[in-house]
């Protein structure tokens, strides 16, 4: 995900003029936060400060956020262009309970944004296979995904909402010493929503 942003980052500068470049740093020195604003619109990442109230589900009971394998805890990321916005929310979690505990959790948990699928990789487990809102467990290869999610491809994840504003869990490692997983909240541009429909059509 940081190779696309850099990537977007690269193009709004290249594509638009008048920009201003903030750039921030932790305590260690570490940058977390990057702001890009053009006249044509802007670009936020935020890492390491976002919670699971943030992503809009409740923390698993004992549940301490861990950082992933790229010492990353959280991010928040922000792009608009006009009526063009797409964020992401992405927080990493660890338990020492078992995955079906936090499974039960999260299912729930995420009732609250309706019906809850539940994936291996691109494949539904049970039913629902289909959110009301037309969420399935495929994913889209093509230029409509707008955001890498090819990290989660594998895991196991519960998944509510529309293509357009999702969020979901998934495991990232479940074992003798406990869970590991990631809370995520997409809200993509909501012509994806469209675009799915016209397809189906």
């Amino acid at each position: 995900m940081k190779k696309s942003i850099a990537i977007l980052a690269a193009t709004i500068l290249l594509l638009a003029t008048g920009c201003h470049i903030q750039v921030d740093k932790n305590a260690n020195g570490k940058e977390n936060n990057v702001k890009i604003d053009t006249p044509l619109g802007g670009l936020h990442v935020r890492s390491d400060d976002t919670s699971a109230a943030d992503v809009g589900l409740p923390v698993y009971p004992g549940a301490t956020i861990a950082a992933d394998s790229d010492g990353d805890k959280s991010a928040d990321v922000h792009m608009g262009f006009g009526d063009w916005q797409l964020r992401v929310k992405v927080v990493n979690y660890q338990t020492p309970d078992t995955q079906d505990k936090v499974l039960a959790f999260y299912q729930k948990a995420l009732g609250r944004y309706g019906d809850v699928i539940h994936c291996q990789g691109n494949q539904p487990i049970g039913t629902p296979t289909v959110t009301q809102e037309g969420l399935t467990c495929a994913e889209d290869n093509g230029k409509e995904q707008h955001v890498d999610i090819s990290e989660i491809s594998e895991d196991v994840t519960l998944r509510a909402g529309s293509r357009h504003h999702q969020h979901l869990l998934a495991i990232k490692q479940s074992n003798g010493s406990g869970t590991r997983f990631t809370l995520i909240e997409l809200q993509l541009p909501a012509a994806i929503d469209k675009n799915s429909t016209d397809k189906s059509e």
